[in-house]
Formats: structure tokens, sequence, C-alpha cells
């Protein structure tokens, strides 16, 4: 039986002494018991998001033992938040997926700019991207496949490089020309997006005074090219998208295969892939001049 012994304190205030004052007390240190076992869970899915897959490499990562890592990654297979596939390891599994689709339906540039890119696809029969400015980087928010069965490396969720891809390009003629610089060495140095290939496969940029030069003639067209600078066989062309501030807030872009785009339909498809670009702006409160 819990004895409770009710002091007053000088303040006035009354305190509970006795085997009642630690129950009281339990609920606080449940509670960061409870969020540092969250935190340890997302960090143990960012691991598996950065492919350490096996026990030892993400214990190693969380620095926690491998009973208890192996506790928390049966309770997310459990919940469908992880898959285990024998001898491979453990995978994102399906509700990460669906939450994520969740997010990007969520995200209002997707809902009102979908349309657009719909129909700028259909029309062109090419494949249509839609990505945003994130951590210096180009981030992949949507895309809509052609028609023309291409198989190319943009994914939804994935980044690159901003001087590389006709979207950065996009992005970056809203920004000041003095940090053009900046965002092409960071292509050439880092390659971002591009981990996966060996150096010798990966498409080199055009000088500094040849991109800037090209930089200045997209920012009087209105439109960027990508002239096989991200993937070798594959050209893009792209338009920034602006806000009700008249900031670029996103980019919109047509791909396709070097046959599909010579230099003549390139310059053809610019005004197009601008107009779809003004007519989102126009979604988000933009006013053309």
């Amino acid at each position: 039986m819990h004895t409770i012994d009710i002091r007053e304190c000088g303040d006035g205030t009354a305190t509970m002494a006795g085997d009642q004052a630690g129950v009281l007390e339990r609920p606080e240190k449940q509670q960061g018991t409870g969020t540092q076992t969250l935190l340890r869970g997302l960090a143990l899915l960012e691991c598996v998001a950065d492919g350490i897959g096996d026990v030892k490499g993400i214990a190693s990562r969380l620095g926690t033992p491998r009973s208890t890592t192996h506790r928390m990654l049966n309770s997310l297979v459990a919940e469908r938040y992880l898959l285990h596939i024998p001898y491979k390891g453990y995978l994102l599994g399906p509700k990460l997926i669906q939450l994520g689709m969740k997010s990007l339906e969520q995200r209002p540039l997707i809902a009102l700019a979908r349309p657009h890119i719909e129909a700028l696809a259909m029309r062109t029969g090419d494949t249509v991207h839609l990505g945003v400015l994130e951590d210096g980087d180009v981030f992949y928010l949507d895309k809509i496949a052609g028609t023309r069965g291409l198989e190319m490396r943009s994914r939804v969720g994935r980044r690159m490089a901003l001087a590389s891809t006709s979207l950065g390009k996009g992005l970056l003629l809203g920004l000041p020309r003095d940090k053009w610089r900046q965002y092409y060495e960071r292509a050439v140095d880092s390659e971002v997006g591009m981990p996966d290939r060996p150096s010798q496969d990966r498409p080199p940029l055009a000088p500094w005074p040849e991109f800037e030069r090209r930089m200045a003639s997209y920012v009087d067209r209105g439109w960027s090219f990508d002239l096989e600078e991200n993937e070798i066989g594959i050209r893009c062309v792209g338009a920034p998208v602006r806000d009700v501030r008249d900031q670029v807030v996103a980019a919109v872009s047509v791909a396709s295969a070097v046959p599909y785009m010579p230099d003549d339909r390139m310059a053809e498809l610019g005004p197009v892939v601008r107009a779809t670009a003004e007519a989102i702006s126009k979604e988000l409160g933009w006013k053309p001049e």
C-alpha cells in the first residue's frame, strides 16, 4: 500500500513525499525514453535508406547493442516500415513508400503543376520533370514518363547538380549571376547524383566561360538546355516556375534521347516549355510584367 505525505513548502505550494512521489515522476522518464526510442528508430530508417542493410553495420552506425538493434528491426519489419530479405539484409518497406507518396501529394506545388506537366508530356511524347532547389541541388518532385519507352536516370526523390541539368539551370535563372560559379564548381567537384557511375562515363560540363555564356543566353530566352551534360544520350529543355513574389520556386523540363532532340526541335520546345512553366506560375499567383 502506498503512503502519501503532503508537505507544504515555504511558498505555499504542496509537494508529495513517499512512495507516490516516484510514481508521479515516472511519466516524465517514460516520455524521455520514448522520445529516445523514436529518434533511434528514425535514425535506423535513415541508415537503411543510405544503403546500410546489415545488423552489424546498423548497430555500428547507431552505437547500439546488436540485441537492441535486432528488436528495433523486428518491430519496424512487423509494421512494414522495413523489409527483410534473407542473405541480403534490410530494405525500406511499403509503408514508407505509401507515406512518401502521401507527402508528395500534400505538397501544393505538385497538385497544381500535375495537370500542366501531364499535358506537356502528352503534347511532346517526352518525359517531363518538376523540380525544386533543395540544399544546393535540384530535387525531383514529379516525373511524367513519355511515350517513347526511354529509360533515364531521373526519378522522383532524386537529387542532381543544378549546373548539369536543364531543370537545375532553370532554377539558376532565379539566382544572382554571381552565384552561378559556385554551383558550377559544385557540379564539377562533387558531381552530385552521379556516384553510381565510373568517372569516365560521366559527361563533362562545358568550360566555365562557355557555361556562363550559355546561361546568359538562357536568361534572355527564358528557358535552358541540357546538352548531354547530365546523362550521355539525353537532352533536355527546362524553364523556371515563379510565385506571386516573382521568385523562382521550381522548374519544369522536357527530356528525351538525342535522336528526338536535334537542335531545331530543342529551339521549338523552348517556348512550349516556358509556356507550361508560366501556366504553373499563374497557379501560384504570378503575374507577367
